[in-house]
């Protein structure tokens, strides 16, 4: 198949890094895959030689999500975004793909509506249009008035066939972010199961308790937090590690590393990060859907701190489930204090090891159903 898949990251990489997963299993079952970037790039990125077109590239704030930014904070103008849209539909026209990927819309990406519309209409206009898939995590934020999931499904049945989602029922359902999930077809929705990495082959213990932030484009002041409440925790007098992520700036990784007391190490990035974290005693983080994988596969008690700004709902209802399942212990992101922190830890320290029964392979499963509903065209 030919394939084009649009993706957009717009603050942290979660979404990046699924993309690239999904996008690797692709064009290693011998599908010639094309990639429309829309962030800026991401370090250590590998789209496993899929070809890589990078639009303009944009960005928000963490509590601003309907404004789209320049790289450099500034805001975008009508020039730029009609500039964009143009390169976006050449791109289309120049790959005439098989399939069309989207990464969330029209559940999520509405800042995008002014390329992904006109994407959508060109598509649909061909001779023979490509098949339309959209890519979903487990969880989407939509908080939104009836009128807005009505549009929502109104975009669907006008131009999706297909609506990937990256997760597993039997932990969190569609329905449980997206109310009126049952109003799609079923014929139209496919649980992939979640797309998550390869275990790692052996744990790594060179820290007791582990703290990271996924990307690093929100997480700094979670980090210092966690540093200052060593002393809170059991844990005090045992080695630790700071992961800042490839988006944190290094102003804010060389601060920590000079704070950093004896004992403390502080990294932007580990490659062996899974392995280090099968080897910890403890995990400290928010609760995005890749950390979310890494604490499931590799077993290790974990304290959750949700992201909440700008009307996120998505990695407090994650956190939730897995509080639920007496997986973690969660604390609210306002307010947080590094006693309150601390005395969450040592909750944590007592829990159950993470039992595991879910859906892991779908990026294997992604490429199975796309191949299977392209052949039956």
């Amino acid at each position: 198949m030919r394939l084009l898949f649009h993706v957009q990251h717009f603050l942290g990489v979660g979404h990046h890094r699924r993309a690239e997963a999904l996008t690797r299993a692709l064009v290693a079952a011998g599908h010639a895959v094309t990639v429309a970037s829309g962030g800026a790039p991401v370090p250590g990125e590998d789209w496993g030689g899929a070809r890589v077109v990078h639009l303009p590239p944009a960005r928000v704030e963490a509590a601003d999500f309907r404004t789209l930014l320049h790289l450099d904070g500034i805001p975008v103008d009508e020039t730029w975004r009609e500039d964009r849209k143009q390169k976006l539909l050449a791109l289309f026209g120049d790959v005439a793909p098989d399939v069309l990927l989207l990464e969330g819309f029209p559940f999520a990406r509405r800042q995008l509506q002014f390329e992904l519309l006109p994407l959508l209409e060109a598509a649909k206009a061909q001779p023979r249009p490509p098949l339309v898939a959209t890519s979903l995590r487990d969880i989407i934020v939509f908080n939104k008035p009836p009128k807005r999931h009505d549009e929502v499904l109104d975009l669907v049945n006008r131009f999706i066939d297909l609506v990937l989602i990256h997760g597993d029922p039997a932990l969190v359902p569609l329905e449980r972010s997206f109310a009126t999930a049952d109003r799609i077809p079923a014929a139209k929705k496919a649980y992939t199961g979640f797309v998550a990495p390869n275990l790692p082959r052996a744990p790594n213990r060179i820290a007791s308790v582990v703290v990271s932030v996924g990307g690093g484009a929100v997480g700094e002041a979670l980090l210092w937090t966690a540093l200052h409440s060593r002393p809170f925790t059991r844990f005090a007098d045992q080695p630790w590690l700071l992961v800042g992520g490839a988006m944190m700036s290094e102003a804010a990784i060389a601060a920590l590393r000079d704070a950093a007391p004896e004992g403390v190490s502080v990294e932007r990035f580990r490659p062996d990060f899974r392995a280090v974290l099968a080897g910890a005693d403890l995990s400290i983080s928010m609760a995005g859907y890749n950390t979310a994988l890494d604490i499931l596969q590799t077993g290790v008690r974990s304290v959750l701190i949700p992201f909440a700004e700008g009307g996120e709902t998505e990695q407090a209802l994650r956190a939730q489930l897995f509080a639920e399942a007496g997986r973690a212990v969660t604390v609210d992101q306002a307010g947080l204090t590094p006693d309150l922190l601390g005395a969450a830890v040592n909750r944590a320290a007592d829990l159950p090891p993470v039992t595991l029964d879910l859906a892991l392979d779908g990026a294997r499963r992604t490429v199975e159903i796309l191949t299977a509903r392209e052949a039956a065209r």
